[in-house]
């Protein structure tokens, strides 16, 4: 898997706090199946809670859409956050689990090319380095579009145009019409600070229909409510599939269980060390360019890079959190690798535990000093190292699930790498995650 084990710094305060659990035996082992339905329970969970996130979302950008004003724009942006809260937790479901990784660029696409959906500052629309064509076609503003030698009819904004004749046009990945970031930009604009103070600053007034600025205001306002209307279709979907009668967890259900395991593990490795530590942390940090930030326009990545890791915590744990404060719990992988070695499962739970203090220590950071664009800039060390030290916790992490892997004698899981950790003389310029 090519997982390289980094050096984190000590840790030993956590030791009291993570090896409490119990003790346990080859006779309190869970079945895979128990573990697998605990599983698909928490992920069922989990994005129900994100489309209802996503329902509250919307009844805030429609009242922005009914009266644009410096306070309801304000009220729409805290939605948002918000909304990332419970989405972040899913993603250890993406890897592992093929229809969700499929579905995935519907709802996460990352990083944009935000010319394609609105205007943007004169220095990216005239950039001569752009390989994407349509980088700055700006649909909101036109209703003729040419893509890949297609002509597009954009006179009006529809789902139909936004998914199909949009998003991933010319089968560029950069093309984003739909999912959390499109809906991003429109709320904030572009971040046009780079590693400096400060996110985006998109007016009101953009969406007021008598007093707009910048042009077009009814054109994107209505892309602003489809996107929007997309996304909580297409969570209310997934979480369909979590059901009971779903498909995906018949999927993990299978092999007696041993289908969860593989897609579980694939998760918990995968988000943890490629994705995470990898492409969303390491390849930002190595070439000190804030559009490698995840949350970019908001300046929220400090919480989706939390939240990714509360996922984490929750899958191994066996226990999640709901929205209304409700527990959705049962058999765990802790519990399964506990039976066979607890002093692997302390380790593990010290693991994760490790990684939640870098985040909350990186959290921090980012609500009392500096937001995470500045943090990897090229002239702060002090914030590249409080980055560094969660990649370096995350690496270590990664080391245990393979572990545990390899205790449990599970095969066919296959963890995503990154060239920024595996083979960074290969990095020299941005990658989407």
């Amino acid at each position: 898997m090519g997982i390289r084990r980094l050096q984190a710094a000590p840790l030993l305060i956590l030791a009291s706090v993570v090896l409490a659990a119990p003790p346990a035996t080859a006779a309190d082992a869970p079945t895979p199946t128990a573990v697998s339905t605990t599983y698909a329970d928490i992920s069922a969970a989990n994005y129900a809670d994100s489309h209802l996130a996503a329902v509250a979302l919307q009844k805030k950008i429609d009242a922005l859409l009914a009266k644009p004003s410096d306070e309801t724009l304000s009220a729409a942006r805290a939605a948002w956050i918000a909304a990332r809260e419970p989405y972040m937790q899913t993603e250890v479901f993406r890897f592992g689990n093929k229809l969700v990784d499929d579905w995935e660029g519907k709802v996460n696409a990352w990083p944009l090319d935000e010319g394609l959906i609105d205007y943007v500052s004169r220095a990216y629309a005239e950039s001569d380095t752009q390989e994407n064509e349509a980088y700055a076609i700006n649909v909101i503003a036109n209703k003729t579009l040419k893509i890949a030698g297609e002509t597009i009819d954009a006179s009006k904004i529809t789902p139909q145009l936004l998914v199909r004749s949009l998003h991933e046009a010319g089968g560029i990945e950069a093309n984003v019409a739909t999912g959390y970031h499109a809906i991003e930009f429109l709320l904030w604009g572009q971040d046009l600070n780079g590693t400096g103070k400060g996110a985006g600053n998109r007016p009101a007034t953009d969406f007021d229909l008598k007093n707009c600025t910048n042009g077009n205001c009814d054109r994107r306002a209505d892309f602003l409510r489809v996107s929007t209307q997309l996304l909580v279709d297409h969570l209310k979907l997934m979480a369909g599939h979590w059901s009971a009668a779903g498909v995906a967890r018949r999927d993990v259900m299978k092999d007696d269980g041993n289908a969860g395991l593989v897609a579980l593990f694939t998760g918990l490795g995968s988000l943890t060390y490629g994705e995470l530590a990898g492409e969303r942390m390491k390849l930002g940090l190595m070439i000190h360019d804030p559009e490698e930030e995840h949350d970019c326009f908001s300046d929220n990545t400090h919480n989706s890079h939390y939240f990714n890791a509360v996922g984490i915590r929750n899958i191994y744990e066996g226990t999640y959190t709901r929205l209304d404060g409700s527990k959705v719990q049962g058999a765990s992988v802790s519990d399964l690798v506990r039976a066979k070695s607890p002093e692997l499962d302390a380790k593990i739970r010290a693991s994760i535990a490790a990684t939640m203090m870098r985040m909350t220590e990186l959290k921090t950071r980012a609500e009392t000093v500096e937001a995470y664009d500045q943090m990897i800039g090229e002239d702060n060390p002090e914030g590249n190292a409080v980055v560094q030290s969660v990649i370096d916790a995350l690496a270590v992490q990664a080391k245990t699930f393979e572990d545990a892997i390899a205790l449990l004698n599970i095969d066919g899981v296959a963890i995503l790498g990154s060239d920024s950790l595996d083979a960074p003389e290969k990095v020299t310029g941005g990658d989407k995650g």
